[in-house]
């Protein structure tokens, strides 16, 4: 089966639901955002992540891969693509879209599906990709920032594209984050170290392999030497990092 959007979950997803849960202080951000709706499609829902409870959701998953991993007290989400909902014009008070546009084969064209299908708010959480080089990964594995920049459309363009009246929220990143994306970690630098952590950040399959190894062997060499410690050590007592996270979120005019 060829893969929905640019990373192959069917074959490299499988530990998504373990390693990618969501940090409850996000999800009440994501939920606020959501204001009096009562129905919400969450497109490129994944594994559920982020979906509110209270709510009446709809998921989208086009992975079967994914689509298995959500949990039993969870609707199963419905095999379909973000370009093509099949839904009618203002179905749902609102929608959703959770670390996935970067994902999308069309962004635009998904975006554009987003509002099609939402009366109300469209809620978009994602990365400023001009906001990677902040973090202290990135001269480590300048490559994957590279290629993670290359993904992300910027928050302006998602903006435009979802129309209405804009708020960009910068997200503040938990300490003890249990979203394991790259910078869930910006306190705990010996998780890189661990192949099961990468490999639940999609972001690593965009380098080569001697790229990843490169990099995994600096991070291991000034942690055992304490030079991260040195620069970064101070990082392992910030209760918060601001980093690239953001939320978007798009309302009619």
């Amino acid at each position: 089966m060829a893969p929905s959007g640019d990373f192959d979950y069917e074959q490299h997803g499988a530990n998504y639901s373990a390693r990618r849960r969501p940090d409850p202080t996000i999800a009440a951000l994501v939920r606020r955002s959501l204001g009096s709706s009562r129905s919400v499609v969450n497109v490129g829902a994944g594994s559920g992540s982020y979906e509110p409870e209270d709510l009446d959701v709809t998921a989208v998953e086009p992975s079967a891969s994914m689509r298995s991993q959500r949990p039993p007290d969870l609707r199963p989400a419905i095999d379909a693509f973000a370009e093509a909902l099949p839904f009618p014009d203002d179905a749902f008070d609102a929608a959703m879209a959770s670390v996935t546009v970067h994902q999308w084969s069309d962004q635009v064209r998904g975006l554009q599906e987003l509002r099609r299908v939402s009366r109300g708010p469209v809620v978009v959480l994602t990365f400023d990709g001009d906001a990677l080089d902040g973090f202290w990964l990135a001269p480590y594995a300048p490559e994957l920032i590279t290629a993670e920049r290359r993904r992300y459309p910027s928050i302006d363009q998602i903006g435009e594209v979802l129309g209405g009246s804009t708020t960009v929220t910068v997200v503040p990143i938990p300490i003890d984050c249990p979203d394991g994306f790259t910078e869930a970690f910006y306190a705990r630098p010996e998780y890189f170290l661990d192949d099961t952590v990468r490999r639940s950040q999609s972001a690593w399959g965009f380098v080569t392999a001697e790229e990843e190894a490169r990099a995994v062997d600096r991070l291991r060499h000034d942690l055992e030497t304490g030079e991260w410690d040195r620069r970064h050590g101070s990082l392992r007592r910030q209760p918060t990092f601001l980093g690239s996270l953001r939320l978007v979120v798009s309302t009619p005019r």
